[in-house]
């Protein structure tokens, strides 16, 4: 390596280099994201032919060959010769960055397609590309490999026909798939048809003879529709706003449903925004903002989530010279747009509620449920422990669930036997080596198998007589018996030990003050619990974990557990995290999980709200199955010494 940095150490790429050294600052991908990134520049670039009404129909065909190709009959690309370069217009715009008709207002008063980036783009990343036009009564062509001419324009002959197609084949030195998705570019079209009314828009498959014409007339409350077609409804009828001035146009539908997710597709000249940006952020506060208006005191104690939840949404704007956050243009940034956007929804939103009062009920009454629903599981600890009247408990729920359960226990999740996790609940221990073990709900009794040699006896106590056999092979002695009222003299154990019991639990002070009971004074309780990351996703996670268990009481808050502790009298809280990443698909793969909750639990991850997925780490994998990293939480406390 020279150590020399002068002039001559400065590399200039010419042409189109630039593009293929780094495709993914152009196309944001190098595999097939990138690859059908190319085929949706082309079809953005028609779109704009069709915004500015020169374009009644687009087509995409997917050849045998993997090649792919978008026809239009808009104006056609000039063929002229461009006055400053030279060459063709055509070839200048297939060859040169930062050319094309959309830098000022005189051929695009808006547009979706890169500004003079994107056909650059697919030809620079293309094995070959042949561009055919039609304008003028002529048809001409050209042909191009890797970015460069290979065949100069040439006028093939007469022809009455308009429009451009560009037929290209993604270059699999720069891409690590090429296959082209049908569907994916279907759903692509699909939205382009119902944001463009009127507008043809077909999808040819020669490798499997699929072959779709769209043409849809009802526009965005159209699509919202079809994004909710299987959701159950709030109120019947979306609500819609549309506004147009100053060059920008606004239209909207949301519509409330049952469901857990916020949902908002958004786009800008026709764009699919898919990561949002200021005309989101502004459509959300809106509504939230006129609907907490709407409740008044009530909406006090509500979030944002709570309004929003469920909402699905569609927004389509059309601005001059938007600003993305990028060439793949995810997040828009305009902060006008969004201030436009934040007015019209608001000032339309309230007269909308002020017109229908059964709407503005509807919508109230759902902002209010979603509100409870996530203060139930926030506060179910602490309302639990408040109540006077006595809670019955169904024992025989309990014996038969885990009962069954207990013929394939450790195989319904990785958590009741991962090493890790055991692990930490040992490394709690700090009893005397002669000391009395109580694993109380001690399931197979491995937590407390798990601490063997750290103790001189270990005691299991469940409630299932299978449960018990099973600890029988892990422990020295099991009972079986219920931790509301352990069968146990009072100050037995030096050590007490559990697991993810006690928010299946009604009242689980009255457990709590059960094990205190039994502890001798200064004895020691570890007990570990999986619980939220945040306020945000408690919510969430009740409902994951209801749905899939429905002896579910509560779901803790890391603060709410540790208050149920220390309201039982113990002292000295010490709390070690530990992150473990857990199969959905197999952990709900249980009798006690009906089918209809198990696919419910697939909608809740698959739908989750951007506020939860900003806080909650889990996977949805490409075959659909789900992976949630779970946090767990030990703690170690104390029953003070008498001394």
């Amino acid at each position: 390596m020279t150590t020399d940095y002068d002039a001559e150490a400065i590399t200039l790429y010419s042409g189109l280099e630039a593009v293929r050294r780094n495709p993914s600052m152009y196309v944001g991908s190098t595999g097939a994201d990138g690859a059908h990134h190319l085929v949706l520049e082309l079809v953005d670039n028609a779109v704009d032919e069709a915004a500015a009404g020169h374009c009644g129909t687009i087509s995409v065909e997917l050849h045998g060959d993997g090649s792919c190709s978008v026809t239009d009959d808009g104006r056609g690309i000039p063929t002229d010769q461009h006055p400053e370069a030279g060459v063709p217009a055509c070839e200048l715009v297939l060859t040169t960055l930062h050319s094309g008709g959309k830098f000022d207002r005189s051929s695009y008063a808006t547009s979706a397609g890169l500004h003079g980036v994107g056909l650059a783009c697919v030809n620079a990343l293309s094995k070959w590309l042949r561009l055919d036009v039609w304008r003028d009564g002529a048809h001409h062509s050209e042909s191009f490999a890797r970015g460069s001419v290979e065949t100069p324009l040439k006028r093939v002959g007469d022809s009455a026909r308009r429009g451009t197609r560009v037929w290209f084949r993604p270059d699999p030195e720069i891409f690590s798939s090429c296959v082209l998705d049908a569907e994916l570019l279907y759903a692509r079209l699909l939205d382009i048809a119902y944001l463009h009314p009127g507008l043809r828009v077909d999808l040819v498959d020669h490798r499997t003879g699929r072959n779709e014409s769209l043409c849809e007339r009802s526009g965005v409350r159209g699509l919202l529709a079809h994004r909710a077609r299987d959701a159950e409804k709030v109120h019947a009828e979306p609500v819609t706003f549309a506004w147009a001035g100053d060059g920008c146009v606004i239209d909207a539908a949301v519509q409330w449903t049952e469901g857990y997710a916020e949902q908002v597709f958004a786009y800008v000249n026709t764009i699919r925004t898919d990561l949002g940006g200021s005309h989101v952020d502004a459509l959300r506060g809106a509504l939230a903002g006129v609907v907490a208006d709407h409740l008044g005191p009530a909406a006090d104690r509500m979030t944002v989530v709570d309004i929003l939840e469920g909402l699905t949404a569609v927004i389509a704007i059309r601005i001059p010279d938007a600003r993305f956050d990028g060439q793949t243009k995810r997040t828009l940034r305009n902060d006008e747009a969004g201030a436009r956007v934040f007015d019209v929804v608001t000032e339309q939103a309230r007269r909308a509620l002020a017109a229908d009062p059964e709407l503005a009920r509807r919508i109230a009454e759902r902002a209010v449920d979603a509100s409870r629903a996530r203060l139930a599981a926030r506060l179910a600890g602490r309302t639990a422990r408040s109540r006077t009247r006595a809670v019955e408990v169904d024992y025989a729920v309990y014996q038969r669930q885990f009962g069954i359960r207990s013929k394939d226990w450790h195989d319904s999740c990785a958590w009741l036997t991962d090493e890790e996790l055991l692990g930490k609940h040992a490394e709690l221990c700090a009893v005397p080596p002669d000391a009395r073990m109580l694993d109380v709900c001690c399931g197979s009794g491995v937590v407390g198998g798990a601490f063997r040699g750290r103790v001189g006896e270990t005691v299991g106590l469940d409630l299932t007589p299978e449960m018990a056999a099973l600890a029988a092979t892990r422990l020295d002695v099991v009972h079986q018996g219920t931790v509301y009222d352990l069968p146990f003299p009072d100050a037995s154990f030096d050590l007490v030990v559990t697991r993810e019991v006690l928010h299946l639990l009604p009242r689980p002070e009255r457990p709590v003050s059960e094990i205190f009971r039994v502890l001798r004074p200064g004895g020691q309780f570890i007990v570990g619990q999986i619980v939220p990351y945040a306020d945000v996703d408690a919510f969430w996670m009740f409902r994951v974990f209801k749905k899939k268990q429905p002896l579910l009481y509560q779901m803790f808050r890391e603060e709410d557990f540790r208050a149920l502790l220390t309201g039982g009298g113990f002292t000295d809280v010490r709390m070690e995290e530990h992150f473990l990443w857990e199969s959905i698909d197999r952990w709900i793969d249980t009798h006690e999980t009906t089918p209809a909750n198990r696919q419910e639990i697939y909608r809740l991850y698959y739908e989750a709200p951007r506020e939860v997925r900003a806080v909650h780490p889990f996977e949805v994998l490409p075959d659909g199955s789900v992976r949630d990293r779970w946090r767990w939480c030990v703690y170690s406390v104390r029953k003070p010494d008498r001394g």
